[in-house]
């Protein structure tokens, strides 16, 4: 087992290095970052200031690995637009973030799990076809539109929830609900497809022959194999939710890192733009990493790949 994390943790590290040049070289491909500073009416003397203040006057190398090392060191440089470390920011912003992305995501298994598996132990019955309708669902509504029907509903409506705000535990509900929502599809219509193939296992009807209890087979043996791949998907949908619940902090008012991005964007705001493409990628990076390590405990047949 240790000789897998080993070998998966210098994969994740590879992985993350070539992520981190990747998108640092990206932004400069989109254009000069000192004339987008400089502004539309500045002269080449300006821009050329700007380029030497800044130090884009250097090798592009250069300044990768200048930032690389500092990043490292937890230095994102200082914020063209706030005034303020990045570092700082990140912090502020972050926390939010990650508190709706786990929400997120433990509603989507919490939800997506249970339905899968019953839905995979009666097919073609009331609650597969409910599942089905909810995965179709899923996959049609647009997070933003949902996001503005539950609004409606449940805040302006009725009136038992907040609109926006990260005041309360209340001000999460309905964001958890859709940012969950999204993910639970994928994983409802991946649990049932799993459960579906394990069941009619050779090992499964064999354990039952034993007059193994039901719920031992179901929870013991079908589902712990079946789960190998949905914990995979999660790793992969945490991944997204972190880095892309921009549609859903803007909705609601969640001033997190998906806002920050979105406002260092459309301002030019490079450092922060480069330190939260990093970070979104050390999510995926990290949650894959674990996911990996999980399944590997789940199936020991897979530490030998």
């Amino acid at each position: 087992m240790l000789k897998f994390i080993i070998k998966r943790l210098g994969l994740a590290i590879l992985v993350a290095l070539t992520v981190s040049f990747i998108s640092f070289i990206l932004l400069f491909l989109s254009g000069d970052p000192a004339a987008a500073l400089a502004g539309e009416g500045a002269t080449d003397e300006d821009v050329h200031a700007i380029r030497a203040l800044y130090g884009f006057d250097r090798p592009v190398l250069v300044q990768y690995a200048a930032w690389l090392l500092n990043a490292i060191s937890g230095d994102f440089g200082e914020s063209y637009y706030f005034k303020l470390p990045v570092a700082g920011l990140l912090a502020e912003r972050l926390s939010i973030t990650m508190l709706l992305g786990l929400c997120g995501i433990s509603f989507a298994l919490l939800t997506a799990v249970p339905l899968g598996v019953m839905a995979a132990i009666r097919p073609n019955s009331l609650i597969d076809r409910f599942a089905l309708f909810l995965s179709v669902a899923g996959q049609a509504l647009p997070s933003f539109w949902f996001g503005l029907i539950l609004i409606v509903v449940f805040a302006i409506k009725l009136q038992w929830l907040p609109v926006s705000g990260s005041g309360s535990w209340q001000h999460f509900i309905m964001p958890t609900i859709v940012l969950g929502y999204y993910a639970m599809p994928a994983i409802m219509r991946l649990t049932r497809a799993g459960m579906l193939e394990v069941l009619s296992s050779d090992y499964i009807r064999t354990a039952r022959a034993k007059g193994a209890p039901e719920g031992v087979v179901m929870f013991k043996h079908a589902l712990r194999n079946a789960i190998i791949p949905v914990v995979s998907l999660a790793a992969v949908q945490i991944g997204f939710m972190l880095g892309g619940s921009i549609v859903v902090e803007s909705i609601f008012a969640l001033h997190g890192a998906g806002y920050l991005a979105w406002e260092s964007i459309s301002r030019n705001d490079l450092p922060t733009v480069q330190a939260l493409i990093l970070v979104f990628s050390m999510f995926y990076i990290v949650f894959t990493f674990l996911a990996d390590v999980l399944n590997a405990w789940l199936d020991p047949r897979m530490r030998s790949s």
